[in-house]
């Protein structure tokens, strides 16, 4: 179960240069005048900053519709349970969609599936604005707009990860991958605020948002980046060949990468689960709407942001501290629901919630650079498809599940994730085996 030490052989692979934090000679992406224009100079600021949108107008999908779910249940009649499956009809077909599009993005390239899903994403936004305005309030048609758009983000920010995982190497990928992190909790921090913010002027017309960013973002990926030539070899490797590949890789690394997806799974599960409940709760129980509304759901969110943008350019110098970090943030996070047990009243609960954005931002880039590290620049793709296709199912199942629970008391909602933190801490502690990334001092 162990992954292979720095220090023993290594085969000659990319994978296994790639694991010790380097490239073998004569690799294709050392060679691309992409790779050194994207992490050198002017240019490389501009293409990693156009890179990091993506992940930004994705994580608009969910968390702008949070805030506005009082309003589309009353507008739509519909049950708590009902507005969630705004959530989950969105990341299902993310999840289930992401690994097709992982391989598609291996064997074509990254930018064939980053832009058409960008412009994909905000025509199902359109479809989902259209509901009360076409199509009588038709929950039906709302829901297969946010279909559409889950599809559409299977190929947004895990491709992107994907990217960025091509242009950077070393402590450059963890800084780079950080920033992604970083511009992901971004738009959880601005989506509620944004989100509450639209909903007084009138609840549909966060949908036609998705098309007024997604559009533009689509058309300066296919401007600005450059791609990493692919080496023939692997472009023309057959199917079978290819997916005996990635199996192998799941092989080698299996602890590691099992640990570095449940994790990733928990993490956006439970703050999903808990943004999902907060909103209901705020509003029902404190009287919390509007604007003052948005920014308590920003703080958990707001603090994971922060945190990951720290993390990502302290592992750029020092990414030694990967796993500390890894460790301290799943340590976070189970204090954090332990404590939201027991506190009461809004000012006590914010500081649980801040606590746990702050673990979940220790641990996402970590887990980010370990699995994009996990595999050569053939197979990138798949490896993190599968991990976002947790990640996705993840948030698709944190909001039902907790408005399912949160008859059972604060034991039942948050006691069972609090266990399964503390289980993946010690887990992780006993068998993660983090890459060996050179650090970087630019």
């Amino acid at each position: 179960m162990h992954s292979k030490q720095p220090d023993s052989p290594a085969p000659p692979t990319e994978f296994s240069a790639e694991w010790a934090g380097t490239l073998p000679a004569g690799a294709v992406p050392t060679a691309s005048p992409a790779r050194d224009q994207a992490t050198t100079g002017k240019t490389g600021g501009s293409v990693l900053a156009v890179i990091a949108a993506v992940p930004l107008i994705m994580v608009l999908g969910n968390s702008m519709l949070i805030p506005a779910f009082p309003q589309i249940r009353e507008a739509m009649g519909l049950s708590q349970f009902q507005v969630g499956l705004l959530i989950t009809f969105f990341s299902i077909p993310a999840g289930l969609t992401i690994p097709l599009l992982g391989f598609l993005a291996d064997r074509l390239n990254r930018k064939t599936i980053i832009v058409p899903a960008l412009a994909l994403y905000g025509v199902g936004g359109i479809i989902s604005g259209l509901a009360p305005l076409v199509f009588n309030n038709s929950f039906g048609v709302m829901l297969g707009g946010r279909v559409v758009q889950g599809i559409a983000a299977a190929g947004t920010a895990p491709v992107a990860m994907t990217l960025a995982g091509d242009l950077f190497q070393g402590g450059g990928r963890s800084r780079a991958l950080g920033i992604l992190e970083a511009t992901n909790g971004l738009g959880k921090v601005i989506s509620p605020i944004l989100g509450a913010l639209l909903v007084l002027i009138i609840w549909w017309s966060l949908f036609f948002v998705y098309a007024a960013l997604a559009f533009p973002v689509a058309a300066l990926v296919a401007w600005l980046v450059k791609e990493p030539q692919k080496n023939q070899k692997t472009a023309q490797e057959g199917f079978r060949a290819y997916f005996k590949g990635v199996a192998g890789l799941f092989k080698d690394q299996a602890a590691t990468l099992l640990i570095s997806f449940a994790a990733g799974m928990l993490a956006l599960f439970t703050l999903f689960g808990v943004l999902s409940y907060l909103s209901d709760l705020l509003e029902v129980t404190y009287g919390l709407t509007g604007l003052l509304k948005g920014l308590v759901l920003a703080v958990p969110v707001m603090a994971s942001a922060a945190t990951a943008l720290a993390n990502g350019f302290v592992l750029q110098k020092k990414p030694h501290w990967l796993k500390p970090a890894l460790l301290t943030g799943l340590g976070l996070f189970t204090a954090a629901l332990l404590l939201t047990i027991m506190v009461k009243g809004i000012p006590a609960m914010l500081g649980t919630l801040a606590v746990l954005g702050l673990g979940t931002g220790l641990i996402l880039p970590g887990l980010n650079t370990i699995v994009t590290s996990s595999a050569p620049h053939a197979k990138r793709g798949a490896i993190t498809a599968f991990y976002n296709a947790v990640r996705f199912i993840g948030v698709a199942l944190g909001p039902p599940v907790f408005s399912l629970l949160e008859k059972g008391g604060p034991w039942l909602l948050f006691g069972p994730w609090a266990a399964i933190g503390g289980v993946t801490l010690l887990l992780a502690w006993w068998l993660l085996n983090p890459p060996q990334l050179s650090g970087t001092t630019g």
